[in-house]
């Protein structure tokens, strides 16, 4: 399971595990990663998760969120990334490497108690087949319907595929065990004409997305 390890000034203050489609960081006490300081906006920045995919989206924060000292918009984190907030550093552990604190940590007025965690059980065995998420699945293709680009089709051939322009609108396609399914990064994207919410809704042969404009369609191959 990932985890965000919370610290400020090398003091761990929380582990936080991204159990979620969506968890929100933020000032205010309704995000589900709450940080009380006056440098981190209302409502800061937001992890989706993806079949263990991590994307973290900045909310247009009024002093910026840093992937390992770089300002970024939006971005795909890996194992071990650290992610600047404030004077806040998160890092991100991808889920095989346990965190273990020595002892109970507290920061007034901003985030809770951290006890210590027992490092995971082994990981199970599992059948080659199972590996890849959607081994089994047939395969599908995105075709761009609108546009400079219409006509061309981009083979989903990998786990997670990303569609759409950066800040304009730009959503996921993921393989799963039984079929695809798409989910909202950036921006609006519509789905045979309705608008997608947070949540990732599953796709049918022929589905038409809309992004920025542009018209594509879910096929399968």
């Amino acid at each position: 399971m990932p985890k965000m390890i919370v610290s400020i000034d090398g003091v761990v203050i929380k582990e936080v595990s991204l159990v979620k489609d969506r968890t929100t960081l933020g000032r205010r006490p309704y995000n589900d990663i709450v940080i009380d300081n006056l440098a981190i906006s209302g409502e800061h920045a937001v992890f989706h998760m993806i079949d263990g995919a991590v994307y973290l989206e900045d909310l247009n924060s009024t002093n910026g969120t840093y992937v390992n000292a770089r300002a970024v918009r939006r971005h795909m984190l890996e194992h071990n990334d650290v992610v600047e907030v404030g004077k806040y550093k998160i890092r991100f552990l991808a889920g095989h490497q346990p965190f273990v604190s020595s002892r109970p940590l507290t920061i007034p007025g901003a985030l809770q108690t951290v006890a210590p965690v027992a490092p995971p059980p082994p990981p199970p065995v599992v059948h080659p087949a199972s590996v890849m998420p959607g081994a089994n699945v047939a395969p599908a293709a995105i075709r761009v319907l609108s546009g400079a680009g219409a006509g061309r089709e981009l083979t989903l051939a990998k786990v997670v595929t990303t569609i759409g322009r950066p800040g304009v609108a730009v959503a996921a396609v993921t393989r799963r065990l039984h079929g695809y399914v798409v989910a909202p990064i950036d921006g609006g994207t519509l789905l045979n004409g309705e608008q997608l919410g947070q949540e990732a809704v599953a796709l049918q042969d022929g589905d038409v997305l809309e992004l920025g404009g542009t018209k594509m369609q879910f096929v399968r191959v």
